[in-house]
């Protein structure tokens, strides 16, 4: 098949199946009639891998270690799970991040809620911030 039936075969793009194929990821035969890129059965489940891994946010150059422990015909499970395992642990860091700057704006939100607004000065372009950001640092808060 084409770039394009591929494409539509696999719900996705016919760029996307040309990026595969420029990272050789994917590997196309070129007819020899009319020198058209022919994608056979082998790539249309290469690529519904990729699409699959790419939807777990693995990296292409994850994916192309996965892919290259497959064509040597050794099982690629162990290092997914490897993979996996540290993805899991870089969101869940990420998620935590995101709580504690989470908490922080809520308590900016109710501490602000009712300070008065005050013009720039020489010294102060938003006292909200920048009284926040001094009295964190005397506190320590920013100090994670």
């Amino acid at each position: 098949m084409k770039v394009t039936e591929l494409a539509r075969t696999l719900n996705t793009t016919p760029d996307t199946v040309r990026y595969y194929t420029k990272v050789r990821l994917i590997m196309p035969i070129k007819s020899a009639g009319n020198g058209y890129k022919i994608y056979g059965k082998q790539a249309q489940q290469r690529l519904k891998f990729i699409l699959s891994a790419r939807q777990l946010d693995f990296s292409v150059a994850e994916i192309k270690d996965i892919l290259v422990e497959a064509d040597k015909g050794h099982t690629a499970c162990p290092l997914v799970r490897k993979i996996i395992e540290y993805r899991l642990a870089e969101t869940e860091k990420q998620f935590q991040a995101a709580l504690r700057l989470r908490k922080k704006l809520k308590s900016a939100i109710n501490d602000w809620q009712n300070k008065p607004d005050k013009t720039p000065t020489g010294h102060m372009i938003c006292h909200l911030i920048e009284g926040d950001i001094r009295d964190d640092a005397q506190i320590g808060v920013n100090n994670e």
